[in-house]
């Protein structure tokens, strides 16, 4: 043991340059209490480096009691020469890019998964893939804020008939060709049994509305004015909820703008950069809506009649972090999918009820769409680049209605 415990006369160059930043960690003076917590971990952690390199049996004391002894044999190679440590991180560096390179293009399918616009905001290919529903007429009223139901709903909305699972497919879904859904995650009981009525005792605000498109204009915009483009919009939606005693955050942050230029690659990640920290700054947040604007032919009219008024349609939006290719996407992971598809299912069952034909069928996707915020989290696709400013606010009013309904 004595000799173990000896100390070896030759330093590897690694050696030496450990001790040798030690010694500097040591003297160096840092001010801020943070930074000296730091040079202080990071003294303790250098010096045990240290004193593994140059005597690897110590590593022993500073393994955890669950390592094993093949472990710390590996380790204490390592420590004795780190050239082999070296190739083995490179390696696994290496593993680890080809795994970000898939992840940066799943990214990219998801920033392009909705419309598609150029440079300049235009219009150049349709995003839902889906068909124009037929034109349902909706008689409906509103008096006071309450929601009468229409005296004749276009569908059969028992429980008895939505728990049949094709009937519930055909009626209320459309799944994209690039993923898919299984009979579990469509429980209507489940679902409809999930509560998405909110806390009103704790104060504050509940509900925040985003936009990871900003630049998502209409038939009539004004260039240059953001109250006509998808981000006014919502500044209405917003106004139109607190009259309805609903605390209401509206982000305004331009998230799909780089360098001056209309850039979409990164959006859902930039929105989620802006959004955290609103969310963690407002604990009592219990919604997070991030309002769109859909992409259709230019020959197609998302509209429909309620009550006389000309009314942009909407259409619900959820991602299920599951393509056909590339099955459940780990790196996507969302732990309210049933919670999302249960909002927006009740959303859309309260649409049929109180304004048949006012919303499209529910549209599943392959990605997670920033869905994961928040248990109550949805995308919503307001009408498209061919309505017009009036019409997106009629529709508002109409969604804050059943907004209310669903949550208070």
């Amino acid at each position: 043991m004595k000799r173990i415990g000896k100390k070896r006369k030759n330093l590897s160059g690694f050696q030496i340059l450990i001790v040798i930043l030690m010694i500097s960690l040591s003297v160096f003076s840092l001010r801020k209490p943070l930074a000296r917590s730091w040079q202080l971990k990071g003294r303790y952690r250098l010096w045990n480096i240290a004193q593994c390199s140059m005597f690897p049996v110590l590593m022993y004391q500073y393994a955890p009691p669950q390592m094993s002894t093949d472990l710390l044999a590996q380790k204490a190679l390592y420590a004795a020469f780190p050239v082999v440590g070296y190739v083995k991180d490179q390696r696994k560096y290496e593993t680890e890019m080809e795994d970000e390179e898939t992840i940066q293009m799943i990214l990219a399918l998801q920033a392009e998964d909705e419309n598609q616009v150029d440079e300049n905001g235009n219009l150049i290919a349709e995003g839902s893939g889906q068909e124009p529903q037929a034109e349902q007429p909706a008689e409906a009223n509103a008096a006071s804020g309450q929601l009468e139901a229409a005296a004749a709903p276009v569908l059969d909305l028992s429980i008895e008939r939505l728990r049949d699972p094709e009937y519930l497919m055909n009626n209320f879904y459309t799944v994209d060709s690039t993923t898919m859904i299984d009979s579990d995650q469509l429980n209507v009981d489940d679902l409809l049994g999930r509560s998405m009525k909110i806390d009103c005792s704790t104060g504050g605000a509940k509900v925040l509305i985003f936009h990871t498109h900003s630049q998502e204009f209409f038939a009539d915009s004004v260039e240059g004015d953001a109250s006509t483009s998808i981000v006014g919009v919502g500044g209405y939606l917003t106004e139109k909820l607190k009259e309805k005693g609903i605390e209401t955050i509206h982000d305004e942050g331009v998230y799909d703008i780089i360098n001056g230029k209309l850039d979409r690659s990164n959006a859902y990640e930039m929105a989620e950069a802006g959004v955290r920290p609103i969310l963690e700054a407002n604990p009592t947040v219990e919604i997070a809506i991030d309002l769109h604007r859909d992409g259709v032919g230019e020959d197609t009219h998302l509209i429909t009649d309620i009550g006389g008024t000309e009314t942009a349609k909407i259409m619900f939006f959820d991602g299920l972090s599951r393509t056909r290719t590339q099955g459940d996407i780990a790196y996507l992971y969302n732990p309210y999918i049933q919670d999302n598809l249960a909002f927006s299912l009740q959303m859309q069952l309260a649409c049929e009820t109180y304004y048949p034909g006012f919303a499209r069928h529910i549209y599943l996707k392959g990605y997670r769409y920033n869905l994961h915020l928040l248990p109550k989290s949805l995308l919503i696709e307001a009408g498209a680049q061919t309505n017009t400013v009036q019409e997106m606010k009629n529709a508002m009013d109409r969604l804050a209605e059943i907004l209310y309904h669903v949550i208070m």
